[in-house]
């Protein structure tokens, strides 16, 4: 199990030279059914293909994702059927399918497929159809069993959308899994959980809350962003302003502040997890975003697990003007303010993983200046020629699964692992 004691990072020596544990990685391998209970806040494709690589160590790695995307196809569903974003969660889940079973790699090509941009309404209901129908050359070659069971929820979606309802560039997966609300009485995590079960999801995948809310972005220059699509989209170098703060809205059209709060069920997977990370991926959108529920901080404080913060590699455009300093700074502060102070920073974050030398980080590194903050430097070998500029799957997993002995033991040490229920 993971030791859970909280590190000293002031007296702990930075750790400067780093290789996988070739035998803890080998036991995981082994038995991956058994494998160790990582929890990420996530969002968007950035941790997709890590997840993957994860698969072949650990069944129980656990996901929570934005709801909060107001683009695409999401945002179409989102106004249509007044539900939260499902295109991350459905991205992440099919990361995480288990692709050795028959049918399922079809199946997956399936829900990856998206309806033109360019066709008529009338060419993209007829495409529809002919899926639902199984005559579509995606579908006709899954599996009878796995198509009958996806057509079903693609029908559900289909007898709910207005005569009007825009088709273009939507994603199958996204109708299928809105299906699959609508026939679980608008109940998210029961179509999560049906849609897991059919995809046999090798691990587990949530939205971080299930609230039909908007993401909002305060900015140095006075203006607030409604709506995570324009929040990306910032040209915040062009403007010369940086994020200063995240809320959350009841609108997209108007400011209408509301509060969200961390459900149970949600505490109770931080509570079992053994690891948590803050993983690569959008700053504000796709990492901070998960922590704007009133409790998320005090269950990630209340926690003993290690907390590895893994910053983004390459360019991301929501960190303009902010250094990795800052960031980790940021990170620390949006913890700490839904804790009763005061807090010890070693119970928010422990790690803060980077690349010295491959890796490219707004601001440069300053390990003294990070170290002052309280937080540990493990500086370790994340991206590859392949992989350049951003982490290389492979390798980013090992490293949360073997970095500094985080996890102790293989997994027949290991104490059983209670799944928290929804």
């Amino acid at each position: 199990m993971l030791s859970g004691k909280r590190v000293n990072p002031i007296t702990d020596p930075l750790m400067t030279t780093w290789t996988p544990d070739p035998a803890r990685l080998d036991a995981f391998a082994g038995d991956p059914a058994n494998g160790p209970q990582l929890l990420f806040f996530t969002g968007g494709s950035a941790l997709d293909s890590t997840s993957r690589a994860l698969k072949r160590f650990t069944h129980n790695s656990v996901h929570l994702v934005t709801p909060y995307d107001s683009g695409g196809s999401s945002a179409i569903l989102r106004k249509a059927f007044s539900m939260p974003a499902i295109g991350d969660l459905r991205s992440r889940l099919m990361s995480l399918a288990d692709e050795r079973v028959t049918g399922h790699p079809e199946g997956v090509q399936l829900f990856a497929h998206r309806l033109s941009k360019g066709a008529s309404a009338a060419q993209l209901r007829a495409e529809l159809d002919c899926i639902i129908a199984g005559e579509h050359p995606l579908a006709a070659v899954v599996d009878a069993q796995t198509r009958d069971l996806i057509c079903i929820q693609l029908e559900a979606c289909r007898e709910a959308m207005a005569d009007d309802f825009d088709l273009r560039g939507a994603s199958i997966g996204n109708l299928v899994l809105a299906g699959t609300y609508l026939r679980n009485a608008k109940n998210l995590d029961a179509a999560i959980a049906e849609f897991a079960r059919h995809a046999q999801v090798l691990g587990e995948v949530h939205t971080v809350t299930n609230d039909n809310y908007h993401l909002v972005a305060q900015l140095d220059d006075g203006s607030r962003v409604i709506g995570e699509h324009l929040i990306t989209s910032l040209d915040l170098a062009g403007r010369g302003a940086v994020i200063e703060q995240l809320s959350l809205s009841n609108s997209l059209d108007e400011w209408q502040p509301v509060q969200s709060v961390l459900p149970e069920s949600r505490q109770r997977m931080i509570a079992a997890a053994e690891l948590i990370c803050f993983p690569p991926g959008s700053f504000y959108t796709s990492v901070l975003a998960n922590l704007l529920p009133r409790g998320a901080g005090r269950a990630i404080a209340t926690s003993a697990a290690p907390k590895v913060y893994v910053p983004s590699l390459g360019n991301d455009p929501e960190q303009w003007g902010i250094s990795l300093t800052d960031a980790v700074r940021r990170l620390l502060a949006m913890l700490g303010d839904d804790c009763e102070p005061p807090v010890p920073v070693e119970h928010l974050l422990n790690y803060v993983v980077i690349d010295s030398v491959n890796g490219r980080y707004n601001g440069g590194i300053d390990i003294p200046a990070l170290q002052a903050l309280g937080v540990r430097v493990l500086d370790l070998p994340l991206v590859s020629a392949q992989s350049a500029p951003l982490a290389d799957a492979r390798l980013l997993s090992e490293a949360l699964l073997s970095v500094g002995g985080l996890i102790k033991g293989s997994p027949a040490d290991r104490a059983p692992k209670m799944t928290s229920p929804l």
